[in-house]
This record gives structure tokens, sequence and C-alpha cells, in this order.
């Protein structure tokens, strides 16, 4: 899923404890015709990454079907660069077409990781037996020296892991004993933890990784600072172990997200990452010359959508040079 507007940084970030820092989610409409709104965390004005993740979008539980309802997700087909998405749904369904050729569902519980690399088009459409729309939209970036990948797609249906107190499914990387055979080209961490009312959960962690936690349902202590749904908490490496607690009012679920320090400076605008303004002005051009009769060229074409529209148009460039990003946010 990406932004049928420009992408748009998060909330900006308080420091709660020492350790932690808390980013507040921003609202940001996305969608072609039929726009839906996402609750945005990263990229935010302070931090641009955790590990590699570089991209944290929150959504539903929203009404799809009713009388006063959103009408669900409609993202006609529009083109990546430069990363991987990953797609993991509460609830709901959502049917996913590629330019690689993929077509496939994202259901609850089920991880689909797809690889634009050098370049790729997709669609992602609610389907029509779906009532309820709930999940989280996440990018990774790749390193320079995967950049330029060959498209690829991976599904994985972790299992459920019984923890005192909570549960854990991990769909990205190592955690409670478990390694997902999802493949990243960088060390990476991604698993949903439910949480029972008042539970703690102290779990063994790479030191070597920086985490966030992301509040979907309920509220939760990080290392005893407080986050509250939609929240992102993020701490810095150097620590063995993480401490969860879930409030005492009802159960909470969180995704808990890590990898190791991202250092490389990218740029990141609207539905492309790449090194600098020339590269993006490069991605943009293509996809606009594909929209416009061209060949299928670095984006291929994306087989079996019917909507509204044949494909979302890049917005303008701004009027100002695209200056890459370091990993905190600061621009270089």
């Amino acid at each position: 899923m990406s932004s049928g507007t420009r992408s748009a940084t998060g909330g900006q970030a308080r420091t709660v404890t020492h350790d932690v820092h808390v980013i507040a989610p921003r609202d940001v409409p996305l969608g072609g015709l039929r726009a839906m709104t996402v609750r945005r965390t990263l990229p935010a004005r302070e931090r641009a990454f955790v590990g590699a993740w570089c991209f944290v979008d929150h959504y539903g539980p929203d009404d799809v079907r009713g009388p006063n309802g959103t009408g669900g997700m409609d993202v006609a087909p529009h083109p990546h660069t430069g990363l991987q998405t990953v797609s993991w749904l509460f609830e709901g369904e959502v049917e996913h077409r590629d330019s690689a050729g993929v077509h496939a569902m994202v259901r609850p519980g089920e991880l689909n990781l797809m690889t634009a690399g050098r370049g790729i088009a997709h669609s992602e459409v609610s389907t029509a037996q779906t009532r309820t729309l709930h999940g989280v939209q996440l990018w990774v970036v790749l390193p320079e020296a995967d950049a330029a990948a060959q498209r690829d797609f991976q599904h994985h249906e972790p299992g459920v892991i019984v923890l005192e107190g909570a549960t854990a499914r991990v769909f990205i990387g190592a955690l409670a004993g478990v390694q997902s055979p999802v493949r990243t080209a960088t060390p990476l961490l991604g698993a949903q933890l439910d949480l029972d009312p008042g539970a703690r959960l102290q779990l063994a962690v790479d030191q070597a990784f920086e985490h966030a936690v992301l509040v979907d349902q309920g509220s939760v202590t990080l290392d005893g600072a407080p986050l509250a749904r939609g929240e992102l908490g993020v701490r810095d490496t150097g620590h063995p172990t993480l401490d969860l607690r879930a409030g005492q009012d009802g159960p909470a679920r969180v995704l808990l997200l890590g990898g190791a320090p991202f250092e490389e400076p990218t740029v990141m605008w609207w539905n492309f990452i790449g090194r600098s303004h020339e590269e993006i002005a490069q991605y943009r051009q293509e996809w606009e010359d594909g929209a416009t009769g061209g060949d299928a060229g670095r984006f291929g074409v994306v087989s079996g959508y019917v909507g509204g529209v044949e494909r979302i148009p890049a917005p303008p460039l701004p009027g100002v040079r695209l200056r890459p990003r370091t990993r905190t946010g600061v621009r270089s």
C-alpha cells in the first residue's frame, strides 16, 4: 500500500524515559478514488528508521460495508523502488496483484512481503467479503547493494508461540526461540505480541538492534514508558531485554519491530526510495512515461486489476532539491 499523495512524516517524538522515545501518529489519507485514513508514525521528523524499518502505517478497525462504511481499500497500480513492503492484517482480507505476476491474498496472521528492488508495481483491494479492515503496512529500506534486486514475493504464516501471559507470532527474524524463514537484506525482527490484562512480558532481544513497539490495542508500558493506542515507542541499541506490561483494563496487542541500525543516507519520496534527487526524478519520469504509453520498463504491468483508474499518477516533484535523510531523521 502507498499513498496517492506524497508521503508525510509522522508526528513529533517525546522522550518519556532516558531510553524510550514515543512517536505520536499522524493521520494521513491514502488511496486512489476512495481515500482511507491511516495513522503514520514512521518516518517522523526526529526518526527516519528503526533498523531498516522506514515506514509504519496503522489503520482500522474500519467498518467497510456498513451504512457509514469507508468502502474499504482500493489502491490502484502504483510503483515502488528500493524497498520491501510488509503487509500484516488483524481483520479483513486484501487482494494483492503485482507486475511480477503474483496474485495473492493478505489475511490475518499471514505475512506477505514484496521486494520492489529495481522497480515493481502493485495494486491492493479489500475483498467483497471484508466487513472490517484492520492492519498495518510497513516498509523496509533496502541497502544500496540490494537496491536493484529482482522483484520477489514471500508468504509466511507463523505459528503461535505461547508465553507466560502472552502469545507471539514471529513473522520476521528471531524471538523466543523461533526463527522465521523470511529472507531480508538486513537483520530485522517483526512480531505480533498479544498480552493478557495486567501481564508482564520480559523478552530476551538482540542488544545490537534498535527496537520499536506499536500499540494496536489496549495500553502498555515499554521499559516503564506508557504507550497509548497508535503510539510507537522507540528504543536504541544496547539493551539485552525488553519489558512490556499490559494495562489492567483489558488485553493489549502490539507489534514489535527491530533491526540493526541502518546508517546509509537515503532519499524517500512518494513511493520511491533512492540515494539522490536525480534517482528519484528518474523513477518518477519512468513511471509517468509508462502511464502515457511507454513500454513496461522498470515497473512492469499489473494484470487483473479492475478499478476506476488504470494506475495512480506520480505527484509533481517539490520545488526544492530532495536531500538524503539519516536514520535519526536529520537531513544531511
